[in-house]
């Protein structure tokens, strides 16, 4: 894997050399763009608006808009000069236990490699964070900004998340019901989590690209497709958690299918 940073973790005094290795990798189905008219490709071009023509990519640069219009061209030479701590160091402010971290304020993950040198202070700061169940909450200036992130230990290596600043999540304000629910549905959601409690996440796969193969042979071929049935509300709720659960348990109670010889 190609590095896409390297620096140093400051913890107090101590200091070690690091290299961040991007952890996940998406794999999107990407649908192109077209002229519903004539099913023609759509073409983005890069226009300069005071010539009035297209330019290579390779003229394309970047720049700081001020709040009288105007816009002060940056280059990479300039934005190596950021006077900016944490873009060589991951500065670690503090330690708080893991589930402090609210899982919605994630980013994204890194592979925090040790550089060359560091594997002792490096196996020591995993372990001490594994023994102890704490993270460091760090900053980090990444993709020309600065982001909050944590260091978690995980399998024996570092991983830096990246988090959203505070003012980055927005407010769900009253989207959350106020409708009340008895003892006795809540004793049955109870009963279903623990009948439902345990799934393998690495057996689970992505579904979409398989339909929308389907849906492509059906326009040509003229075919038609099955769509899935839709679930209807649960009206009766005390019903629908009974029924759930008894299903749950009648999973449960079937053999494993043995293996094909």
């Amino acid at each position: 894997m190609k590095a896409t940073w390297s620096g140093m973790i400051q913890v107090g005094l101590v200091a070690l050399p690091i290299r961040l290795y991007a952890a996940t990798e998406e794999h999107p189905v990407h649908l192109q763009e077209i002229h519903v008219a004539d099913g023609s490709r759509v073409e983005h071009r890069r226009v300069c608006k005071a010539e009035n023509r297209e330019i290579p990519y390779e003229q394309v640069g970047r720049g700081y808009a001020l709040p009288d219009g105007r816009v002060v061209p940056l280059t990479e030479e300039d934005l190596a000069r950021l006077p900016l701590p944490t873009k060589r160091t991951v500065d670690v402010l503090g330690f708080v236990p893991f589930e402090d971290i609210d899982p919605i304020s994630f980013g994204r993950p890194y592979y925090a490699a040790p550089g060359p040198g560091a594997d002792r202070p490096y196996t020591l700061l995993v372990e001490a964070l594994a023994r102890t169940g704490n993270v460091a909450v760090s900053k980090i200036a990444l993709r020309s900004r600065e982001r909050l992130a944590l260091l978690r230990p995980r399998h024996g290596i570092l991983i830096l998340q990246t988090l959203l600043w505070q003012d980055e999540l927005r407010d769900p304000g009253d989207l959350a019901p106020s409708t009340p629910v008895t003892d006795r549905e809540l004793e049955l959601a109870e009963v279903l989590i623990r009948e439902l409690a345990g799934i393998n996440v690495g057996e689970v796969h992505d579904e979409y690209a398989h339909a929308l193969e389907q849906l492509v042979d059906a326009k040509i071929t003229g075919g038609e497709l099955v769509e899935p049935a839709e679930p209807a509300p649960s009206l009766d709720l005390l019903a629908a958690l009974e029924e759930s659960v008894r299903a749950a348990e009648r999973e449960h109670e079937r053999p494993a299918a043995r293996p094909r010889p």
